[in-house]
């Protein structure tokens, strides 16, 4: 819910157990409970939200996901708040279950990542250590990337000068595109120097396959002014054998902005992920390799460990397969790597046993901490499914293991808290939003039927603005009440447009003050807002 798509959306949240106050306020507050200031500021926000007649409060921690690593102080803190909550009569509802913004989870292990598979690469043995052995490397006639000059097409407002490129001011796209032939089910790292001044703008590394679908969705983290410096991206080719790559801004940009020695090369074993739903294969003259006998140990230490447990890096050095097999042995390898989404997003495999275990475990831990009478399902935004051995082997469509992965998930609230209200997001559940056919980032295959998981007494919170008489309408037809999760650090009076289209269709609750960037300055205005146009 960080994407552009969320300035025009909102959520939705619902659901039919126990009484509900008609026309409920709530407020959405994501605040680290370990740090003392962050209760102070809980405590001013509970104060104003109570003067402006609000009445919920949902909360997120991305530690709820870790409770049994944080220190005393943080249950000191979340006591503390419980009872702020309970001075200002505002009830908490915590959120839990980050499945699709999965890196909290991914803390207690990495290799649970969702994972692409690399598949048949041949390799060889050179010096005791195995080499990809590729004859037709993904490069330009003559093995010269790094002339932008002879890239297939450069659009009218980039200017070439001594192999570097450099973007003009304008409100048009500025790009450089070159075919290129690649393997399929391979990994492949791009890498470019860029240097800025003043620069307005989204510098982006695109990969498009020929039906258009996107393979690469990593930001690169250029900075407005920044010498030349380095930037990387990582595909997988999956089942193409030619792609497109892109340099270039999309839209308006302003300042200065230059690309030079682009390069691409393949590569082995970045990110590598080991899971026994993510398993490692080598075969050498039609045997089966054993790990720790023919060859040692191979791990990418890494891989979701930078800065920390559940952080992941686009590129760094990946490990190297080390042997004592003869020079020249030839190998043939399948593996599976992790890869991120814009900043770092990773998904949890819903998939693996472990998964299940760590959710079952997290709302035991925090049931004992919050005690609430309602919890949050953070499902949400999930673009990286089924492509890994242990979802592949369900044979089943990315929305039925969506649909399977929340029926469990309910399941898990009801068996440590039975009377609890649920609620969740509403995108991965909408077929009017992200629940569709494909293709949608790097889900293998149709998210449609993902709804079937959701049962009539969860609570769906909406919040996709431009369609919201759609979303509500879908909802309110298979049963479920639901919530409005509105401003998105916009215009207060966006909640009008909401509450109009709620007027028309049954189960509304309520409507929620949603900020991604931590800004209150319209806590009050938007419910002078809801106030007038409630239905």
């Amino acid at each position: 819910m960080r994407g552009l798509l969320w300035i025009l959306g909102i959520a939705c949240l619902g659901t039919l157990s126990g009484p509900v106050v008609a026309g409920e306020k709530w407020l959405y507050v994501s605040r680290n409970l370990q740090v003392d200031r962050s209760v102070d500021e809980i405590a001013e926000l509970l104060r104003r939200a109570q003067a402006a007649g609000y009445t919920h409060m949902l909360l997120t921690d991305s530690k709820f996901s870790r409770l049994g690593t944080v220190i005393d102080r943080y249950f000191t803190n979340a006591q503390r708040v419980k009872e702020l909550a309970r001075q200002h009569q505002i009830e908490i509802v915590p959120a839990l279950f980050s499945i699709g913004y999965s890196n909290d989870l991914l803390f207690h292990d990495p290799n649970l990542v969702e994972a692409l598979p690399v598949r048949g690469l041949p390799m060889v043995v050179r010096r005791g250590t195995a080499v990809i052995d590729n004859p037709h490397p993904p490069t330009l006639p003559g093995g010269d990337m790094s002339d932008l000059r002879r890239w297939s097409f450069v659009d009218e407002n980039i200017v070439i000068d001594g192999g570097a490129a450099r973007l003009l001011p304008s409100d048009a796209n500025a790009r450089l595109a070159q075919r290129l032939r690649v393997e399929p089910y391979r990994q492949y790292h791009v890498r470019v120097r860029i240097k800025t001044r003043d620069f307005r703008g989204q510098p982006e590394i695109k990969v498009l396959a020929p039906n258009g679908w996107s393979l690469q969705w990593a930001n690169l983290g250029v900075k407005p002014t920044q010498d030349w410096t380095e930037h990387h991206a990582v595909f997988n080719s999956l089942d193409n054998t030619e792609v497109t790559l892109y340099f270039g801004v999309w839209g308006k940009h302003a300042g200065d902005l230059w690309w030079d020695d682009a390069a691409i090369e393949e590569v082995a074993f970045l990110n590598l992920v080991r899971r026994d739903g993510a398993p490692l294969k080598v075969v050498s003259a039609g045997r089966e390799l054993v790990e720790g006998t023919d060859f040692e140990r191979l791990v990418d230490p890494g891989m979701g460990s930078q800065p920390y447990n559940g952080e992941f890096t686009v590129y760094h050095a990946p490990p190297a397969l080390r042997t004592r097999l003869p020079e020249g042995t030839r190998l043939v390898v399948d593996y599976y790597h992790a890869v991120t989404i814009y900043d770092g997003q990773a998904m949890i495999c819903p998939s693996e046993p472990r998964t299940r275990e760590l959710l079952r475990d997290q709302m035991r831990r925090m049931h004992e901490l919050w005690g609430a009478k309602r919890y949050m399902m953070s499902h949400d935004e999930i673009r990286v499914l089924n492509h890994c051995a242990a979802c592949q082997a369900r044979g089943l469509t990315p929305g039925r293991i969506l649909a399977d992965n929340v029926r469990e998930c309910v399941a898990i609230i009801r068996e440590v808290a039975p009377q609890a209200r649920i609620y969740v997001w509403s995108d991965m559940f909408d077929p009017h939003h992200n629940a569709v056919q494909g293709p949608y980032y790097l889900i293998n295959g149709s998210l449609t039927g993902s709804w079937e998981g959701l049962d009539k007494e969860v609570v769906v919170v909406c919040w996709y603005f431009e369609k919201r008489a759609e979303s509500l309408r879908f909802f309110a037809e298979r049963g479920h009440k639901y919530l409005i999760a509105g401003y998105y650090d916009g215009s207060p009076q966006q909640a009008r447009g909401w509450l109009s289209a709620a007027r028309e269709v049954p189960g509304y609750e309520g409507i929620m003050y949603t900020t991604w960037a931590n800004r209150y300055g319209d806590l009050e205005a938007f419910a002078r807002v809801v106030d007038e146009a409630a239905p």
